[in-house]
């Protein structure tokens, strides 16, 4: 499988899951939130890849870091400037503009975790 194939697949399936997940999560989703997941696996399998000698911990703390960092940007975009209302968690303790906080980092090292667990068990995620 190429490169561009590969990444096409795991962008569909960032992009699908992270919708799916906000709908079972929240109810409800946005459509900005494909490219949002989509963009997060990419970077999740890239972490895996490039890092694959760090622990599972490691690669999912750093994976936890850059998703709240797409989150934050993304939130920034769409959220203040677009002023789609995405989401807002300024209800959150020690959120970062209405748009992260811990809760969600901590959910998404997490999530990270399993992603890369199972995921180095998938060929093309490998």
């Amino acid at each position: 499988m190429t490169d561009c194939k590969r990444y096409l697949l795991i962008f569909l399936a960032g992009a699908v899951g992270y919708c799916l997940l906000e709908v079972i999560w929240r109810g409800r989703t946005h459509p900005s939130m494909a490219v949002v997941g989509g963009l997060c696996l990419v970077l999740i399998r890239m972490v895996n890849h490039h890092f694959y000698a760090k622990s599972y911990f490691s690669r999912a703390l750093i994976c936890a870091v850059i998703i709240s960092a797409v989150e934050f940007v993304s939130g920034i975009l769409l959220n203040r400037i677009l002023k789609l209302d995405v989401w807002d968690y300024s209800r959150q303790p020690l959120n970062i503009l209405g748009q992260i906080c811990p809760l969600y980092s901590v959910l998404w090292f997490f999530l990270s975790f399993g992603i890369i667990y199972f995921g180095n068990k998938i060929p093309f995620f490998r």
